[in-house]
Parts: structure tokens; sequence; C-alpha cells
């Protein structure tokens, strides 16, 4: 009988690059190709180059919109869809049934893992492969570590990901033809989390400030990225004096300063490379770009469409209420309250590069997925700092985003680390941190904010806020568990 898989064909796939920051199609690599590759520097920094194009992948699953789904649209930011494909997410409603045939709905992509393990296939390659090569092939010894250093930052940051939305996978730590990854349990969410420590330390070790080419700056890791990862890790574990020396590391580092917050400076964040810059993935270059994602669902007429009702609807009570002062810069800059709808529009992401007046389908949206930002490494900062009793300090960066955003200093009007993450709500609103960052206040502080209707403490405390398997990954690996509440519905 034969075999059932864990995920696709890893050995079958990789993702070659033109340059440093192009990427390209995807060109299939037979295992004897694959073989033959690893020659030169050009072919190390391809193979390298490859495991973004395949983390962008990963990130643009269920139409462009995985890293805005698992991070942005189960919590308050939005109240609902009118995509019927995307709404039943909003509505964490993630056990509904898809047709077999029906594999490119949203909800079954974005119920499985097999890219993430794609990721971490080219980078298991990169790691095993390059320490092989001849080392007079690179210009010099450290080019070699630099971009072994960047595989294990991708590493880590994958698997990072993925104990934030399922909690509980595998560990898969060397390239494996396809047939050897069956059967292989989940573990536990802790072994996971120790698994991306171990692969960032590592990191950090070879990584640089700088990038090898410069134009990679914020699009390939270096040092800076690493540290916000270490940053954002520490502060998921509740370790904070830890979360806050690698915050402090980046902040302190010269390479990263604030954008202003008027309009053409604020959104030209989003279009990527700014000097906010830390981690994104390239999304705003040649041959790059997508006609679907998080602009299409967010934007509406008359900035893109000539429909009244974005796809996303943001509350514009909500929004008010998020944002007490209408003087922010921020609402200004980047959020609409009147343009004919009934529900507010976010146009962070309105970089359209073409539109027809009435087609949905000749818009190119040039903008890229921000991972990580200096703001959001200041804010956290400060929630570390809070969290370990320095309340002057972290009162202190919270009245530098203010004063950025042209807001009166912290006058107690909520309590401190509230007033922290509702900094984070208005300063990264739809950049992917929100559901996130409100686990964490409950975790890590008893405070809870999310929305009943989507999730209420009991469901919370039963661990809801974990993603499920596709009923298609247990049935393929049985070995494999349902997440602990999504294992007492029906799927």
């Amino acid at each position: 009988m034969k075999r059932k898989i864990l995920f696709l064909v890893l050995s079958a796939f990789m993702y070659l690059a033109s340059g440093c920051s192009k990427f390209l199609d995807i060109e299939p690599v037979s295992s004897a190709t694959d073989e033959n590759f690893w020659k030169t520097q050009e072919d190390a920094n391809s193979a390298t180059n490859a495991m973004y194009a395949l983390l962008r992948k990963a990130l643009n699953q269920g139409n462009g919109m995985a890293y805005y789904v698992y991070g942005d649209l189960l919590s308050d930011e939005i109240s609902s869809s009118t995509d019927v494909d995307i709404n039943p997410l909003v509505n964490m409603q993630l056990n509904i049934s898809v047709p077999a045939l029906e594999t490119w709905r949203p909800v079954y992509q974005l119920r499985r893992y097999d890219i993430f393990y794609q990721v971490i296939d080219q980078a298991n390659r990169v790691i095993q492969r390059l320490p092989k090569m001849d080392e007079n092939v690179f210009n010099d010894v450290s080019v070699r570590d630099y971009y072994i250093g960047e595989a294990y930052f991708v590493r880590a940051f994958a698997y990072f990901y993925m104990a934030r939305v399922w909690g509980t996978v595998p560990i898969i730590t060397e390239s494996v033809a396809p047939i050897d990854a069956v059967n292989l349990p989940a573990r536990k969410e802790s072994d996971v989390l120790d698994q991306s420590q171990a692969d960032l330390t590592k990191a950090l070790t070879l990584l640089k400030w700088s990038n090898i080419d410069q134009n990679d700056f914020a699009t390939r890791a270096n040092t800076g990225a690493a540290l916000a990862l270490q940053a954002h890790l520490s502060a998921w574990r509740g370790e904070y004096a830890d979360c806050i020396a690698a915050a402090k590391s980046v902040l302190e580092s010269g390479e990263y300063s604030f954008v202003g917050r008027d309009s053409l400076n604020y959104r030209g964040i989003y279009q990527g490379k700014s000097n906010e810059g830390i981690f994104e993935i390239a999304q705003n270059g040649e041959n790059e770009g997508t006609n679907r994602g998080i602009g299409y669902y967010s934007l509406a007429g008359p900035y893109f469409r000539n429909f009244t009702d974005p796809m996303l609807r943001i509350s514009q009570d909500y929004l008010k209420t998020l944002f007490k002062d209408s003087n922010d810069k921020r609402f200004k800059s980047v959020f609409d309250v009147a343009y004919s709808g009934n529900y507010a529009l976010c146009t962070k992401y309105a970089n359209v590069k073409y539109s027809g007046n009435t087609s949905n389908y000749n818009a190119i949206f040039k903008n890229n997925i921000i991972i990580f930002r200096y703001s959001d490494i200041k804010l956290l900062m400060a929630e570390g700092l809070a969290a370990t009793g320095k309340n002057s300090a972290a009162e202190s960066i919270l009245n530098e985003i203010r004063t950025q955003a042209g807001l009166q200093v912290y006058k107690n009007e909520e309590p401190l680390k509230e007033a922290i993450f509702s900094e984070r709500a208005r300063e990264l609103f739809l950049e992917g941190h929100r559901y996130y960052d409100l686990v964490r206040l409950y975790k890590n502080f008893n405070i809870y904010k999310f929305p009943e209707s989507k999730m209420n403490q009991a469901q919370f405390n039963a661990k809801k806020y974990f993603w499920p398997f596709d009923p298609s990954l247990l049935s393929a690996n049985p070995a494999l568990i349902q997440t602990p509440y999504w294992g007492t519905v029906n799927m």
C-alpha cells in the first residue's frame, strides 16, 4: 500500500532567484539536478534566496492573505467580510468543512502547513550543503557563513510562526526525501519554540548588521532581523528580560529610525525598505506584486474598485474608539471614515500601480509584507519594561510613539500595560500583530480583550486560539493529533 506523506513533495521544488531581491517564477528541480547544483557562490546565493520566495508563498496562502488572516482577521480589528470564503475565518469558524475537490478554498490552505515545511526543507538544504562546498568558490568564507546564518534565521522564523498558529507541529532539521517525511508526530509547543530558539541563537553568531548586498536591506535577514525575532520569541514565552535585551540591541544599533507619520511618509513604510524596516517579505520589486491580497480586501472606491464597502469591514465605531484623538497623524494618514460607505477603510496598502476603472483584475498591489519594524520593537520593549516593573522607562518609550503620532503624552487614561497594547493596536493596525498581541495580553498579563463573539475566555483556556489541522493532514499522517480545542468539535 502506498504510504501517505505528511506534506507536499519537498525535494521537488526550489525557488530560484535572479539577483538578490527579485523572486522569479517557480522552477521544479529534480533530485539529480539538486545533487549537482551546489557549485558556485551564485548557486549558494540563489538557494538562500529561494527560502524567502518560499516564505513569501507561505504567507500569501489563502488568496494572498495568510499573514493577515493569521495575525489580524480573528481579532477585534475586523468585524466581518463580504467574501464568502473569508467571513467564516473572521468569525473563527475554523472548522467549516471543505469539499474534497475544493482545495483552493482559503480555509483548506490555511489549515495546512505544507509550504512552511518547504521553507524549512530549503533552509535545511542550505545548512547541510553549504559547509560541504569548496571554500574557494566564495569571495570570502564569511559570505558562506552568512548564508548559513540566514538559513538558521528562516528556519527559526518558520518554527516560531507555526508554534503561534498551531502550537504543536512536527520538527524536521534535515532535508529528507518525501517518503521519509511520514507519520511524524507533532512535538509540544515548548519543543517547537526551543527549536526556534536554538536556530536563532546559531543565526546570531553568523549574521552581521550589514547584508552581503546592501540592496537586500530588510528583505533578507541580518542581525537586526534576528534580534527582532528574538524579542518577539521571548515576549511570546513571557521571558521579558531577554525580550528587553534583544529589543535594546536593535533600538540602539543606529540602523533604524522613525518615519514621519504624515500620509506620504507613513504609507511609504508599507511599500517597503523604509528607515523603519527590519524584516519584510519583498513584494514591491520587479516581477513582484499581487492582484489579490490585503490591498484587494481592505480597499474600496475611490482608492480601488467602484465598490462602496471593502471586503474586510472595519467598524467605524471601533476605529473611533481606538483612535480617541482624531488628530492622531496615523488616523488621518491611513484611515478613511467618510468615503461614502458604512465601514472604515484602511489605506496602508493603497499602493496600486495599475487599475482599470471597474475591473478588479487590472490592479497590482505593490506593498511588502512588513514583518518587523522599528515602532513594533519600540513598543515590544515597552511591554517588556512594564512587565518587569520598570514603568517609568516603559512610559518614556510609549510617549516616543505617541509624540511621533502627534498625541499628548500618556496621562494614565488606562493602566500602563493596557495603554501599551492599545498603542500597538493603533500603530500596527492590520500589520499582522493584533491577534498575537491579544493572546499575549491574556496569557502574560491576564487581561482579556478578545471579542466574545469570536472567542470567550473559556474557549481561550481550552486553546481555541490555536488553529486546527485540516482533516486531510490528519488522514495523511495518523501520528498527528488535532489541536486541543478543535479536537472537541466537528470538522
